[in-house]
């Protein structure tokens, strides 16, 4: 019996199947102020499960109930040091009424288990731990180390992996499997993001009076008005990356007033826009944050009433590329060819993930991939196919044993 065989019979569908449905079962939605509604009771379930496993497992809370988890397995030899990361938060299961299945149910209906985070990315989780498992099981000897970091805040602002790695838990790592759903295709490059909060400020007045005051809407309705035709340069002057597509400004929150309740017959005071920015290689942030601050300017300079727009640069993630000849690219490309017979569908991440600052802080080569259709996430009934979940998790086994030089 070879090494990748020794290693896959120790996965069971019934045990990975079993973790899964206990960790959705475990509700992780991070909510301020409300206690008891962050990460760490599923994060303390994850550490517990590890150690009974007998890996070496570090606890570090990031902010209240908000604990980061670290195992790691030490071969016998000196060898190179692989990461695999995924998330413990869980985003908010939203309108219930629109969900065929209890979100925290771990629902099994033919090949499909259901629930919040059975796509993103307590699956991944699972696979995760489970590759690990297998390779513990085999009795087989590696070199080098593998560690298992499960961070919380993913879906925020990201906090668990930036402390991770002041930290120092990514010094020495060699290569970084980032567990994402991606219907395991390998994704090498993951676009930039920016976040940018836009406050424009004017004049409350009644809304039968509106030359007594400064509307802040009409304003806010030029700002984004102008971005969108920003928008459309970049795009002109990128075209689709291979990879990653196009450039996009998006504002995803207007809010008028922007703090409070709104009312018929008043023009707020002030209004609220909220820019998601996701960028391509060719862009630079620092430009784009002075082109907005440029679109803003004149705007207030055209006006005659004395409007003020200002800007809040409060997010930056950065566009992050690896090289195909990558090791960490190179062990998940033959450990997919392997195991299926098929070529692998190289791309890219549309969004940002724990592994942007993986790469972009830790210098960590970083791949992304993982079961689970990219576009199910943060919807009702998020699903995970049952048996794409078998194969990322001895997609994940086989690229340990690839990444550290053993098949």
């Amino acid at each position: 019996m070879n090494l990748r065989e020794q290693v896959l019979k120790h996965i069971d569908e019934t045990e990975v199947v079993g973790l899964l449905c206990d960790l959705i079962k475990i509700p992780s939605v991070f909510i301020p102020d409300q206690p008891g509604c962050n990460e760490e009771k599923v994060a303390l379930y994850v550490a517990d499960y590890l150690r009974g496993m007998g890996l070496e497992v570090h606890v570090e809370e990031v902010a209240p109930g908000r604990p980061n988890v670290i195992g790691i397995l030490r071969g016998k030899r000196p060898g190179k040091c692989i990461l695999l990361e995924a998330h413990t938060d869980v985003v908010t299961p939203g309108n219930r009424a629109l969900w065929s299945h209890d979100p925290f149910g771990a629902e099994i209906v033919g090949r499909r288990i259901y629930g919040r985070g059975a796509c993103d990315t307590k699956n991944g989780i699972t696979s995760a731990i489970m590759a690990v498992k297998a390779i513990m099981a085999s009795g087989i000897e590696f070199p080098g180390k593998i560690i298992l970091a499960i961070p919380v805040d993913e879906e925020g602002m990201m906090i668990g992996v930036k402390d991770m790695i002041r930290k120092g838990w990514t010094k020495g790592v060699d290569g970084a499997l980032v567990c994402e759903p991606e219907d395991n295709r390998i994704c090498v490059a993951q676009k930039g993001a920016m976040r940018v909060l836009v406050t424009v400020r004017g004049k409350q007045a009644h809304g039968c009076m509106p030359y007594a005051g400064v509307n802040p809407n009409t304003r806010a309705a030029k700002f984004i008005s102008a971005v969108a035709q920003f928008e459309q340069r970049e795009v002109a002057r990128l075209g689709r990356h291979e990879y990653l597509g196009y450039p996009s400004l998006t504002p995803t929150v207007v809010r008028a007033p922007a703090v409070g309740e709104g009312q018929l017959n008043v023009i707020p005071a002030e209004c609220s826009i909220a820019l998601d920015i996701r960028t391509v290689p060719g862009q630079d942030h620092r430009q784009i944050f002075e082109e907005l601050k440029k679109i803003a300017a004149t705007i207030e300079q055209e006006d005659t009433q004395g409007i003020r727009i200002e800007l809040d640069w409060i997010e930056d993630r950065p566009v992050t590329e690896v090289a195909k000849d990558e090791p960490i690219v190179v062990a998940v490309a033959e450990a997919y060819r392997e195991l299926t017979g098929k070529e692998p569908v190289y791309d890219g991440v549309p969004g940002a993930t724990d592994g942007t600052f993986l790469q972009a802080w830790g210098g960590v080569p970083v791949v992304v991939t993982g079961s689970g259709v990219r576009e199910v996430p943060h919807q009702p009934d998020e699903w995970v196919d049952i048996d794409q979940l078998m194969e990322t998790t001895r997609l994940y086994a086989l690229s340990i044993l690839k990444f550290l030089g053993l098949s």
